[in-house]
């Protein structure tokens, strides 16, 4: 028996079959509700229930939905099942996204960030009809018909180029071996923009930018598109690396504080050596030393999944609102999918 689902803001209708996933569904039926990991870690999906139950397998509850929150009818629309008829709300409220193109770039170069990060450089005429907004992120595809993601670090594609900085995986089909094989002129396809990782101009709020790893591209990304900006709200960076020598962004983050309105920057260091003098630790509970009333600000999250399930958890409980935190989501997707980024 299959249930009926109306989402309220649209008054579409679609069925849930049994054991089936309420995105799976909507997504089979031509509902669009906006996604990224697709497996309960990053809340893009979120849904609010306002008639009706959903149960999640094994009864567990995916990452991205709190005790409380799935209490408030809240729900992860890639995991949740059905359990009878519903109305949802599409409370994610994200806004409308670019076109995603399908292109032939070019490689303008390959260098050496820091020991295992790597900034590959794309240029293309194509480029200049293909929008994105900052944040955002893109497909390569490999030649077995796999894809790997990476987020654009520019605001902008300037004169038609884009950078990625692309973090060496072990035994990574692309990272690993094709990466440092690149030619200059070679032709790599990619499909873009991709992604609801962007900023929200309409929150106005004080933002808190949380990255580990290379999970700082498209956190650069926004931060360029907010330079010299009279109206931006207070900026606070916290960037996790293990050691100073992969502050790759150091110098350009520090010279940006005099075009950016209100602007501060915290790198915070896992395994410092003897002569460090800034923050140590996990950059998520630098976070939440810095602000133990996380309520009024806006939470922007990208780098190694387990940094920011812990960053999530963490933030709820010094009173950050859900709606408020934005996951770069990609970085959760399995091998199959992407995978190589963070």
């Amino acid at each position: 028996m299959a249930y009926q689902v109306e989402v309220i803001e649209t008054g579409a209708v679609f069925e849930v079959n049994p054991e089936e996933k309420l995105l799976e569904a909507a997504s089979r039926q031509g509902i669009r509700i906006y996604s990224d990991c697709e497996f309960g870690g990053c809340g893009t999906c979120r849904i609010k229930v306002v008639e009706g139950q959903v149960h999640y397998e094994d009864d567990f509850l995916p990452m991205s939905v709190s005790d409380e929150e799935h209490a408030d009818g809240f729900a992860a629309a890639c995991q949740a099942q059905v359990s009878s008829n519903l109305k949802i709300s599409l409370a994610n409220h994200i806004d409308s996204l670019p076109e995603v193109h399908a292109l032939s770039l070019r490689v303008s170069s390959v260098r050496e960030l820091c020991p295992g990060v790597r900034e590959l450089r794309l240029h293309g005429e194509d480029l200049a009809r293909a929008t994105y907004l900052p944040g955002q992120y893109l497909n390569i595809q490999l030649e077995d018909g796999r894809a790997r993601s990476f987020s654009m670090a520019t605001a902008t594609a300037q004169n038609n180029e884009l950078r990625l900085f692309i973090r060496e995986v072990e035994q990574g089909v692309f990272t690993q071996h094709q990466l440092p094989q690149l030619a200059v002129g070679q032709s790599l396809q990619v499909e873009l923009p991709l992604g609801t990782f962007y900023y929200r101009a309409r929150d106005w709020r004080p933002m808190v930018f949380v990255a580990t790893g290379t999970g700082i591209a498209p956190i650069r990304a926004i931060l360029e598109s907010l330079l010299d900006d009279a109206d931006c709200p207070p900026i606070y960076l916290y960037w996790g690396m293990r050691t100073e020598h992969d502050l790759y962004q150091l110098d350009e983050f520090n010279a940006w504080a005099e075009r950016l309105s209100d602007f501060s920057f915290i790198p915070v260091l896992s395994q410092p050596e003897a002569g460090w003098s800034g923050r140590r630790g996990y950059v998520q509970d630098a976070v939440c030393a810095d602000h133990p009333d996380g309520s009024e600000f806006a939470f922007y999250l990208c780098g190694a999944p387990a940094m920011i399930a812990d960053a999530q958890t963490k933030l709820k409980a010094i009173g950050a609102e859900s709606d408020f935190i934005y996951a770069d989501a990609f970085t959760f997707q399995h091998e199959q999918a992407v995978a190589e980024n963070v």
